[in-house]
């Protein structure tokens, strides 16, 4: 195959197109080309219809894809704002919740000490009430005790006359 490109090389250029036109023939088919005035036509005809339908077609077309980028890049720009605004949201909500929390924590050990001092107060005032109600107690319990001892006191002679007098079985004076 070397020898028959050397071979064609030398020789001119139809010989050179007829070589491997024979050799993509033999190799399965091929496609003949043949240039000629049509190929200009084909091509007028192109640019003709390029030139009319860029202005028609292809414009609106590439102005309709712009404006889809347009309002899709639109739309996430709005989105990844909304995202970022409700991040900032989400970050007030919550440190306002943590100012909730302490304040009520606050709030929530203040009246428990409140609690604790109103308790011991009634506590107190109770034990007070309790030592004077015992006091009061024990004062008329004394009280009792002394007037029964100063009762008992006149009438003892008089028990002592009458244990003897049934002892003995007549009154003793």
């Amino acid at each position: 195959m070397t020898s028959q490109l050397i071979s064609a090389s030398t020789h001119g250029w139809e010989d050179t197109v007829a070589f491997w036109g024979a050799g993509l023939l033999r190799a399965g088919g091929g496609v003949d080309l043949d240039f000629d005035l049509t190929i200009l036509v084909h091509m007028a005809a192109f640019a003709v219809l390029v030139i009319v339908l860029k202005p028609l077609l292809f414009d609106p077309l590439l102005n309709l894809f712009e404006e889809r980028e347009r309002r899709t890049e639109g739309a996430k720009l709005l989105a990844r704002k909304m995202d970022e605004r409700a991040g900032e949201i989400l970050q007030r909500y919550e440190v306002e919740v943590e100012q909730v929390r302490r304040t009520a924590a606050e709030e929530r050990e203040k009246l428990r000490a409140e609690g604790q001092q109103r308790e011991a107060q009634i506590l107190a005032e109770a034990r007070a009430e309790a030592a004077k109600l015992l006091e009061q107690g024990r004062a008329r319990i004394e009280s009792e005790r002394r007037t029964g001892r100063a009762e008992l006191a006149g009438k003892t002679q008089e028990i002592a006359r009458d244990i003897a007098a049934q002892v003995l079985g007549r009154e003793v004076v």
